[in-house]
């Protein structure tokens, strides 16, 4: 029988310390302090989800990339519990954890329940297979566990390719989104980077096949931004195959509209979808198990908020806010300051509006391509090669900036910068 440990209590609790949870604790922490603000997280490092392809890839360390939650709790004054979250009553205002339990299953740590006032479910989103059959023989990335996980798999496999008689490695990459697009270059840099770390008789061949539903990839984000992406890709080798739909994923590779696909790695990143769990805690989803939100971030429960990937809120024309980082960090500023205004009495009257700022895409160490908003003008801008790689970059440390701070950011940058410099550009271990 398992036994449920006394309840905690904090004034607002945070469930999920991903891009837009860990900023809203770090900016209520600061205004409110340590015994109002609780973020709650499964994991004890943070790392920022949009870098994750290229802890897959291994040309990000994990272990150098990533931030403990209790650091940065001390740092900007807000408290850290580790848990999963199982379950709520959000007439009663208490949330159940997951009891912890160690590599053996030995439970170390009894099942808990949190009380708060205002609850905010920041639980992002996982992959949407589509009901495509054999969905347990493909990688995601979904979290750093993945990534790592991943990588450990494609170091293998990159050893077995450079000692095999064709010298070749097939792999293929299911979804055509940023997340697939900058995938497939990043494992392009890393290729590179092995191939001159062994000797000339192991080298071999790498064939990645970027595999898209959709008319053209990048389909969300203008015409002229997919075409440059995909030009990219096919001139360093990349097999671009549009209008093709995966009907079955096998461990030899894919089942197509197309036909047969060979593979000996398999990564699905063709759509996300929220944990079908979220169905269980008495809120209204949608059919994607997004909590529904109005538009204060509201759930169907007054005092429970939801942001990010796992929260459905309206936007323009029918369509929902998408799920972005930079949405993530708009909902954060947003609910920060309506939170606040709560702790002191005050109702903060302006509804939540999302504003697209444009997309960068990742196509390699120097190489990027995307498009800026002009919020003054109502012009937009496009940007490419060197310029468009240096925006991508400073948008990971415009978060660092969030949660760390304008000098500690600066530090921690030069640092990675030399560390690489040292350590060379793709993790070999």
């Amino acid at each position: 029988m398992t036994q449920t440990a006394t309840v905690l209590r904090s004034d607002i609790v945070i469930i999920g310390g991903g891009a837009g949870g860990l900023e809203l604790a770090a900016r209520l922490g600061r205004k409110l302090g340590r015994e109002a603000v609780l973020l709650i997280d499964r994991a004890a490092v943070h790392i920022w989800k949009p870098t994750l392809h290229e802890v897959a890839a291994g040309t990000m360390d994990a272990h150098a990339e990533g931030l403990s939650y209790p650091i940065l709790a001390r740092r900007n004054r807000f408290s850290f519990a580790l848990g999963e979250m199982v379950g709520l009553d959000a007439a009663a205002r208490l949330v159940t954890l997951a009891a912890i339990r160690d590599g053996d299953g030995v439970e170390q740590v009894p099942q808990r329940r949190v009380a708060f006032d205002t609850l905010v479910l920041a639980l992002g989103s996982g992959s949407n297979f589509f009901g495509t059959p054999g969905a347990e023989h493909a990688h995601v990335l979904e979290q750093a566990s993945d990534a790592e996980a991943f990588h450990r798999t494609l170091l293998a496999a990159f050893m077995r390719a450079a000692f095999s008689a064709d010298k070749q490695m097939r792999m293929a990459i299911v979804g055509g989104g940023a997340t697939g697009v900058e995938l497939s270059a990043e494992l392009l840099e890393a290729h590179d980077e092995v191939l001159q770390s062994i000797a000339p008789n192991q080298h071999f061949r790498l064939d990645i096949a970027l595999v898209e539903a959709a008319p053209r990839i990048l389909a969300g984000l203008p015409e002229r931004i997919s075409r440059q992406a995909d030009a990219a890709l096919r001139r360093r080798g990349v097999r671009v195959l549009t209008d093709t739909k995966v009907t079955e994923i096998h461990p030899a590779g894919l089942r197509t509209s197309a036909g047969e696909l060979p593979a000996d790695l398999v990564v699905w990143a063709a759509g996300i979808k929220a944990a079908p769990g979220n169905r269980d805690f008495g809120l209204e989803v949608n059919r994607s198990n997004q909590f529904v939100v109005n538009a204060k971030l509201q759930t169907s429960a007054p005092a429970v908020y939801a942001m990010g990937d796992c929260a459905a809120c309206a936007w323009r024309e029918g369509t929902l806010v998408p799920a972005r980082a930079q949405a993530a960090h708009q909902q954060a500023e947003y609910l920060a300051r309506s939170l606040v205004a709560q702790q002191a009495g005050k109702d903060y009257a302006p509804e939540f509006r999302y504003r697209d700022f444009g997309s960068l895409v990742s196509l390699g160490e120097n190489r990027g391509v995307g498009n800026l908003m002009g919020a003054l003008s109502g012009r937009n801008f496009f940007v490419d090669g060197l310029i468009a790689k240096w925006m991508y970059m400073s948008l990971h440390l415009m978060h660092h900036r969030a949660i760390l701070g304008a000098g500690a950011t600066a530090v921690l940058a030069l640092a990675r910068l030399l560390q690489r410099r040292v350590s060379g550009r793709v993790k070999l271990h």
